[in-house]
């Protein structure tokens, strides 16, 4: 081995380390971008190119740039090669102000929930059925759009829905809103005009929701929750309310389904006092060691709304979602949404249609299936060796897993994490504000990482486990 490993332009070296021949790779890479003697596009040459110029194995090459990638260092795409990735300048530091902790590089990963693997939409099949959804789509297409969304995209999921998640709809009953925080914008105008002051919310869910709510003028009561999800039954537990906000199915963030007797007992409320049940669906078609539970709106449609995006199945950039209304409420819906569409486009909505119909979104969805199953098998495993007194719950179904801690252990073990280049959520970040502070947890969204990131962010969680 030479002092100068491999020169990449004019005057730029990598200096060996002593740390082993991947360890000093990386190390030397790192120092180069650190410097900006590798600015952030570069392409850096091959494993092939390099691991000749180096005298190394290429393996050698590829599981460094693998692991840089993984680190948010590089980044790699097919035709484009391995690029130093565009990292976010460091802000100065003020000179008068002492640094708070010593600096040190993150891997930089991301378990948080609430997003799938971005990596693996399928571009290529999405491509096919935009092209051919915008071969076959009439001039009309491309005008301002109706609000109730395209008739095409609404048909599909009329029978889509019925047929996955057993839902009663009809193209008429759709209307096409650019996610559920949209839909649930909009629900909550309608509500307001309505009359209606207070929208029940389960104790532990996400901010965003309640402040929707709250910014429509609606009261956020909140519900108890236990091991068999929101306490809908009784006497006490919705009175005043004009609506309830519900994730039956899986709920977030805790993971269990609302039980039987507590679907039932939620639906016996609206019947008997004109409620409402608003249903998000939330990781409803991600279920893995039983069928998955079919939607509460099955049992009254004319009383619960059916809400479900696109969001977790294919990716939240295509601000695509649904609302299945009852039909007394869809005129409504349609007059707060507007005179036109201006938040889904309409190729978007066609492409979408087309997907589903051609049963891409099916094989989607079940590769996707197979891909969370096993990445929640190997999360149970590694906790089982490696943090064994650390209790998994909410894992039959969804993206994301709640790690139960030691009593006042959450918000160390979050520091511990954001020190090591982790991110992670407590289970307190979505506790009602009202809700009595009940455990200490972690909620770990294991759909976010890409397949290349995974194994590393597994590792680091299991490092910073009490």
């Amino acid at each position: 081995m030479t002092d100068s490993w491999a020169t990449f332009g004019a005057d730029l070296h990598l200096e060996p380390v002593g740390q082993g021949l991947r360890s000093g790779l990386m190390e030397a890479l790192r120092e180069a971008v650190r410097s900006g003697r590798l600015t952030p596009g570069t392409r850096l040459p091959s494993s092939r190119v390099l691991a000749a110029d180096l005298g190394v194995a290429r393996n050698t090459v590829a599981d460094a740039y693998a692991e840089l990638v993984a680190e948010g260092w590089l980044t790699a795409r097919q035709g484009s090669g391995t690029r130093v990735a565009r990292r976010s300048a460091p802000r100065r530091a003020d000179p008068a102000a002492a640094p708070s902790r010593p600096a040190r590089s993150g891997a930089g990963y991301n378990l948080k929930p609430g997003s799938p693997d971005l990596s693996a939409f399928p571009r290529t099949a999405w491509l096919r059925a935009a092209r051919k959804a915008l071969t076959a789509a009439p001039d009309e297409a491309f005008g301002y759009g109706d609000p109730h969304g395209r008739v095409e995209l609404r048909t599909v999921l009329a029978e889509y829905l019925a047929r996955a998640r057993g839902v009663y709809a009809d193209p008429e009953r759709i209307v096409i809103c650019s996610g559920f925080a949209h839909g649930l914008t909009l629900l909550g105008r309608v509500l307001r005009r309505r009359g209606v002051r207070d929208v029940a919310v389960e104790s532990y869910g996400l901010d965003v929701h309640r402040d929707l709510l709250t910014d429509a003028g609606l009261r956020t009561p909140c519900l108890p929750l236990d091991e068999h999800g929101s306490r809908t039954g009784g006497p006490a537990a919705l009175r005043g309310a004009g609506a309830v906000l519900l994730t039956p199915a899986h709920q977030f963030p805790t993971g269990v389904p609302l039980h039987p007797d507590r679907r039932a007992a939620a639906v016996d409320w609206a019947r008997s006092t004109g409620g409402l049940i608003l249903e998000d669906d939330y990781d409803g078609e991600f279920r893995y060691d039983r069928q998955p539970v079919g939607a509460l709106q099955g049992l009254d449609p004319e009383r619960v709304v059916h809400l479900g995006t696109a969001s977790k199945s294919l990716a939240p950039g295509l601000r695509l979602g649904w609302m299945v209304l009852p039909r007394s409420l869809v005129g409504e819906v349609v007059a707060a949404k507007g005179v036109s569409d201006w938040t889904s486009g309409s190729p978007d909505q066609l492409t979408l249609a087309e997907f589903i119909a051609s049963g891409a979104y099916d094989r989607h969805v079940r590769s996707m299936r197979l891909r969370y199953r096993r990445r929640r098998d190997q999360l149970v495993a590694a906790l089982a060796e490696r943090a064994p007194g650390i209790e998994v719950s909410g894992i039959a179904a969804g993206l994301h897993a709640v790690l139960e801690l030691p009593a006042g252990a959450e918000r160390s073990v979050i520091q511990a994490a954001a020190f090591q280049g982790l991110a992670l959520d407590g289970l307190a970040r979505y506790r009602h504000p009202d809700a009595p502070a009940a455990r200490d947890a972690l909620v770990i969204g294991y759909g976010s990482p890409s397949e290349s990131a995974w194994a590393g962010a597994l590792d680091a969680l299991c490092r910073v486990l009490p």
